[in-house]
């Protein structure tokens, strides 16, 4: 894609899609079917956002499904906290497995998903959806790798203290950047094979990094307790996406026909705001 452009240039308004949620999340974009998908974690939901601009629900008894996505073949997956899993669900409706456990610990609560094109699937595992004294057999917070024969890798092993959260490519695929909601966004080069390298720091300090968005030309959107903070591909601040009311976003993806619409997820309301460039589904 067009490199270096700024992409809040000839943004549109922030607009109310729907609310009456109790906590939105896991927005993707559904090529196939032309239509959005989210979730609410609370209410076990997962909801489409139908050509009407109404919502309904799409599965209930969702496993409190978190991040949503689709994988090479255009199945959904899921992160559900309740199942500790991450899930497929194939053609005929069947609800699989992707990831359940690590060498014989139970995940904690896997979150956001990411997708690389030949298959490879990453997965952050806070403890979010668990109680992280009882219920969590993990000595760690990972970021995981499915490679496309199932195999599951930690890429990444944080405290208990961190907190994985919200993940996605580079345009290439070279570069992996994961919301560490604590600290910040770290960032690892991605290797031929999959596996993560060369963790650094991206943005230092960002209170509340959660679910992001990569546009067409490497431009980072990252739902924080301030908006969408929208950061250039060398780390500089583009500046953020404010929420009406004051609202706080935790994910954010990128969708419509043309791939120019961000929809927001925040908490009891879902946003959308269309954009002049493109962003990758």
């Amino acid at each position: 894609g067009v490199q270096g452009f700024d992409p809040l240039n000839g943004i549109g308004d922030v607009e109310l899609v729907a609310d009456g949620f109790f906590f939105t999340e896991g927005p993707t974009w559904r090529e196939a079917e032309g239509r959005l998908l989210f979730t609410d974690i609370p209410l076990s939901t997962i909801y489409e956002l139908t050509a009407m601009e109404s919502t309904e629900p799409f599965r209930e008894n969702s496993g409190m499904a978190n991040r949503l996505d689709s994988d090479v073949n255009g199945l959904l997956l899921a992160a559900e906290h309740q199942n500790r899993r991450v899930s497929r669900t194939l053609a005929d409706g069947t609800i699989v497995d992707v990831a359940t456990e690590y060498m014989g610990d139970l995940l904690n609560s896997p979150n956001d998903i990411a997708v690389r094109s030949d298959g490879t699937i990453y997965f952050t595992d806070p403890p979010y959806g668990i109680d992280p004294v009882t219920e969590q057999e993990l000595d760690f917070n990972g970021v995981f790798r499915v490679a496309p024969d199932g195999a599951l890798t930690a890429e990444w092993e944080g405290s208990l203290e961190s907190r994985p959260n919200g993940l996605v490519l580079s345009p290439d695929e070279s570069i992996l950047y994961v919301a560490e909601t604590t600290t910040g966004v770290m960032v690892f080069d991605v290797n031929s094979d999959g596996s993560l390298a060369n963790e650094r720091d991206f943005v230092e300090m960002l209170l509340g990094a959660d679910g992001m968005a990569m546009d067409t030309g490497g431009n980072l959107f990252v739902s924080a307790a301030a908006g969408v903070q929208v950061y250039a591909p060398d780390g500089s601040l583009w500046g953020a996406i404010e929420l009406p009311g004051g609202a706080i976003p935790a994910n954010c993806a990128f969708g419509g026909a043309d791939a120019r619409t961000l929809y927001i997820t925040a908490r009891s309301e879902l946003f959308q705001v269309r954009l002049a460039n493109a962003g990758l589904y």
